[in-house]
C-alpha cells in the first residue's frame, strides 16, 4: 500500500460516511507488475459477468454497505475472495473496476499510457544494472486477460474492508421486506452502475540505463564504476519517485472526486432507502388494512349467513304464526258468535239477578224482623222463667268418699220432677236411745241436676241465657255453695280439661263467638274485651298478671258522673278475637288464683273469682248498636266458722267471705222488695256486680251441694239461701241498645 493511500484514508474515514463496497469485474493479467493492471481493455473486449452471476433485483443488493445496513442480506451477496480483498486495498483496482463497469472507451482512445505486459524485451546479462527501457504496447494486439470480481473500498482501510463481509440475515427486517412491496431493483442498480470518469495518468518515461560497462557486471575492484552505477540508479530512482509522486497526487485528486461521487451515491441510496422504507411501511399498513378488511369480510359473511338463517327461521315462524292466526281468527269468530249468544243470556240473567236482589233485600228485611222477633220472644221466655233463676247441682261421690259412705240416702231426686230435691235427716232423742222418724226438707228450683248429669247437660240449660248476652242484655251467672261442693268444677272445669269436661265459662265463651260468626252474615259485627280478677279479703287482684308484676291496689270507679257503668283502672282489659285466646287467659288466671288448705278441702278457693266478657256489637246497615257484659263468678266457700275450724289468716278469710256473701243476699232481698236503697257498696263483690244484679239484667245462680251426709247442715243452709233468692222477683230486663 502506498503512503499517500494511507494518508488519504486517515483523513477521510473519521469525517465521511462509511464507504460503499463495490463489486466490479477487473481483468487479471499474467504480468505480475502492478503497473500493468490499470491498462484499459481493448476495444474488442466486453465486460464479463461475474462468476457468481448477475446481481439480483432485490433492493437489498443495491443498498450501500454502511454500518447500519451491512450484513442484512448475506444470502444475496457473494463471499469476497482473496482477489476482492486485495482489490479493496488498492485504489488502482478501483479505477480499473470503474472503467470496466461501463461500455468501454471509444476505439483508438486509450485511458492509460502505462506499459502493457508482454511488450518489453528481455534483458541480457549485460543489461542487468541498466534501467528498464521505456517501451509502448501496441494497442492493436489482443492481450489475453481473465476477469475477477474485486471489492474496492474508496475510503475504507483493510479492517474496514474486512468489516464489509456480509453478516447473517435479520429475520424481522427480511420478514417485513418479504411481506411488503419492493422497489424495483433496476432503479438502484442503475445508480450503482453509473459510469465514473477516470483521469488518465501522465506517461512518464522510464529511466535511462546507466552508462558504461555495456551492461556487463563490473568487477569487484571497480569501485568507481560501481559508484557511478549506483549514482545512475539513484538518479533513476529519484526520477521514478518523482513520477510516482505525480501519479500519487493525480490519484489523490481522483480519490477525492470518487469520494464526492460516493457521497452523492450514498445520499441517493439513503433517499432511495427512505423511499423504500416508506413504501414498506405503506405496504405494511395496506397489508394490515387488507387483513382487517379480510377479517371484516369474513365477519360480515358470517353475519350475512346468520341473518339468512335467521330470516329463514323467521319466515318459518311467520308461516306458523300465519297458520295459527288463521286458526285463532276462526276461533275468535266462533267465540264472538258465542259471546253474542251469551250476552243475550246474560241480559236475561241480569234481569233475574235484579229480581233475586230485590227478593234478597226483602228476605234480609224479613230476616231482620224475624231476628228482632226472635230476640223479643227469647227475652220474653227468659222473663217468664224469671230474671233471677236458681239451679241446684249435686256433685257425685269421689273414689275415696265411696269407701267412707255407702250411697246418698239423705238425698232424694223425684223421678218425675227434675226441679225438686228432697233432703232427709234422722231425728234422735236427747238420750240417744230412741229414734224418731226421718225429717224431710223439700226444695224446688228452676232445675235440679243429679250427680249423673254431665257438664254438657248443665250448659244446655244456660245456653239461652248466654245468648241473651249476645243480644245485648247484661247476664250474671255465679256458683254458690260450701267448700268442696264443686263450684270451681262447674264454672271452670278440671285441671286436665277435655271437651266433655269443660266448665260453664269456656262453653259460654265458645257459644258467644260462634253466635257472633253466625250473625256476621246478617250484618252484625262484634268486638270482645275480657278481664279476670279475684276479690280476696275485700281487695281486688288482677289474675291476668303475675304477683310480682302487680301494682297499686285496684279500685272500682264510675266511667263518668252521668253513667252507671263501672270500670277498674289499672286492670288488664284484653281484646280477644277467638275462644282460644280466652282459654289461654283462663289458664293464666287459674295459676294466679289464691287457694289454701282448710279443714274441709285441701285446695279451697279463698277468694271470689270474677270473669267478665264485654260484648260490643253494631249493624252498620241498620244503624244499630248494642253493649252487654257477661259475668261468670265462682264464689268462695260459704261454710260457717264453727264448721270450718279456721284460725288466724284462714279465720280472717272466712269472715271476709261470709260478709260478702251476706251482702249479696241482702242486695238480692232489697231488689226483690223494691227497696229504695240497695246496699251495693257494702261489699266489693256486690259493688262490682251492680249492673249485673240490677233490674236491667238477667241473673242465674248455681247452688252446689255436697253429697256427703256429714255436710248435711251446710247443704241445708245453702239450699235455704238459694230458695230465698229463687223467690225474689226483680224488674224486667231491657236490652242496652243505642
Amino acid at each position: 500500500m502506498y503512503p499517500f493511500c494511507r494518508e488519504k484514508r486517515g483523513t477521510i474515514s473519521p469525517t465521511m460516511d462509511p464507504p460503499i463496497a463495490l463489486s466490479l469485474p477487473l481483468p487479471i493479467h499474467p504480468d505480475p507488475d502492478p503497473t500493468t493492471w490499470l491498462s484499459p481493455a481493448l476495444p474488442h473486449q466486453t465486460p464479463r459477468t461475474p462468476p457468481w452471476g448477475s446481481p439480483p433485483a432485490h433492493p437489498s443488493w443495491q443498498r450501500p454497505a454502511s454500518p447500519s445496513h451491512a450484513g442484512r442480506c448475506p444470502a444475496s451477496r457473494p463471499t469476497p475472495g482473496p482477489a476482492m480483498a486485495s482489490a479493496a486495498r488498492s485504489p488502482l483496482k478501483e479505477q480499473k473496476g470503474n472503467t470496466e463497469g461501463q461500455q468501454g472507451p471509444a476505439e483508438g482512445k486509450p485511458l492509460s499510457h502505462l506499459p502493457l505486459p508482454g511488450l518489453r524485451p528481455k534483458r541480457g546479462p549485460s543489461d542487468e544494472n541498466q534501467p528498464p527501457a521505456q517501451q509502448k504496447r501496441a494497442r492493436g494486439l489482443p492481450v489475453p486477460v481473465r476477469r475477477v470480481a474485486a471489492s474496492i473500498a474508496t475510503t475504507r482501510s483493510t479492517a474496514s474492508a474486512a468489516a464489509a463481509v456480509p453478516r447473517p440475515q435479520r429475520a424481522g427486517r427480511r420478514a417485513s421486506l418479504r411481506a411488503g412491496l419492493t422497489v424495483p431493483a433496476a432503479s438502484i442498480a442503475e445508480v450503482i452502475r453509473r459510469p465514473v470518469p477516470v483521469a488518465v495518468a501522465p506517461k512518464i518515461a522510464a529511466p535511462a540505463p546507466a552508462a558504461g560497462n555495456d551492461g556487463k557486471k563490473r568487477a569487484a575492484w571497480d569501485l568507481k564504476g560501481q559508484l557511478s552505477d549506483m549514482r545512475a540508479k539513484m538518479c533513476s530512482y529519484k526520477d521514478k519517485v518523482q513520477r510516482l509522486e505525480g501519479e500519487n497526487q493525480q490519484l489523490s485528486r481522483q480519490l477525492q472526486e470518487q469520494v464526492v461521487q460516493s457521497q452523492e451515491l450514498r445520499s441517493q441510496v439513503s433517499t432511495l432507502s427512505s423511499a423504500l422504507h416508506t413504501c414498506q411501511e405503506q405496504s405494511q399498513r395496506r397489508l394490515h388494512e387488507v387483513m382487517e378488511l379480510s377479517d371484516l369480510k369474513e365477519q360480515l359473511e358470517e353475519q350475512v349467513t346468520n341473518h339468512r338463517r335467521t330470516i329463514r327461521e323467521l319466515e318459518r315462524i311467520k308461516q306458523d304464526l300465519s297458520a295459527l292466526l288463521e286458526t285463532r281468527e276462526v276461533k275468535l269468530k266462533l267465540a264472538e258468535e258465542g259471546l253474542a249468544q251469551r250476552e243475550c243470556v246474560n241480559e236475561e240473567l241480569r234481569g233475574q239477578v235484579t229480581a233475586q236482589l230485590q227478593i234478597m233485600t226483602q228476605q234480609e228485611e224479613r230476616l231482620h224482623q224475624l231476628e228482632m222477633e226472635r230476640r223479643r220472644l227469647h227475652n220474653l221466655v227468659q222473663e217468664l222463667k224469671g230474671n233471677i233463676r236458681v239451679f241446684c247441682r249435686v256433685r257425685p261421690l269421689l273414689a275415696w268418699e265411696k269407701k267412707m259412705q255407702k250411697g246418698m240416702e239423705h238425698l232424694h231426686f223425684p223421678p218425675q220432677d227434675n226441679k225438686a230435691l228432697v233432703l232427709s235427716k234422722v231425728e234422735e232423742s236427747h238420750v240417744g236411745r230412741d229414734r224418731k222418724g226421718d225429717v224431710k226438707y223439700d226444695f224446688s228450683f228452676d232445675r235440679v241436676f243429679s250427680p249423673a248429669c254431665s257438664q254438657e247437660e248443665v250448659f244446655e240449660e244456660i245456653a239461652l241465657l248466654v245468648q241473651s248476652a249476645l243480644d245485648g242484655y247484661h247476664v250474671c251467672i255465679f256458683a254458690y255453695g260450701q267448700t268442696g261442693s264443686g263450684k270451681t268444677y262447674t264454672m271452670e272445669g278440671p285441671d286436665d280439661m277435655r271437651p266433655e269436661t269443660m266448665g260453664m265459662i269456656p262453653r259460654a265463651v265458645q257459644q258467644v263467638f260462634q253466635g257472633a260468626r253466625e250473625l256476621e252474615s246478617k250484618g252484625w259485627q262484634y268486638r270482645f274485651t275480657a278481664n279476670f280478677l279475684e276479690i280476696y279479703n275485700e281487695s281486688l287482684r288482677d289474675l291476668l298478671v303475675g304477683r310480682p308484676e302487680r301494682g297499686a291496689e285496684l279500685e272500682i270507679k264510675r266511667v263518668s258522673q252521668s253513667s252507671e257503668e263501672l270500670h277498674v283502672p289499672n286492670l288488664h282489659y284484653v281484646s280477644v278475637d277467638s275462644e282460644d285466646e280466652v282459654l289461654k287467659l283462663l289458664q293464666t288466671a287459674k295459676a294466679n288464683r289464691s287457694v289454701a288448705k282448710t279443714a274441709l278441702n285441701d285446695h279451697s278457693s279463698r277468694s271470689h273469682s270474677l270473669f267478665q266478657l264485654r260484648i260490643e256489637g253494631w249493624n252498620p246497615s241498620r244503624d244499630l248498636h248494642s253493649a252487654s257484659v257477661l259475668s261468670l263468678v265462682d264464689l268462695a266457700g260459704s261454710e260457717r266458722l264453727d264448721k270450718s275450724l279456721s284460725k288466724g289468716e284462714r279465720l280472717r278469710e272466712t269472715q271476709a267471705i261470709n260478709t260478702s256473701l251476706s251482702t249479696l243476699g241482702l242486695v238480692i232481698m232489697a231488689l226483690s222488695n223494691k227497696e229504695p236503697h240497695i246496699p251495693y257498696r257494702n261489699s266489693k263483690l256486690t259493688y262490682l256486680l251492680q249492673n249485673s244484679l240490677g233490674g236491667n239484667s238477667k241473673m242465674l245462680m248455681f247452688v252446689n251441694i255436697s253429697p256427703l251426709e256429714e255436710n248435711l247442715t251446710e247443704s241445708l243452709n245453702s239450699l235455704r239461701f238459694a230458695s230465698k233468692v229463687n223467690e225474689c222477683v226483680i224488674g224486667t230486663a231491657h236490652t242496652n241498645r243505642k
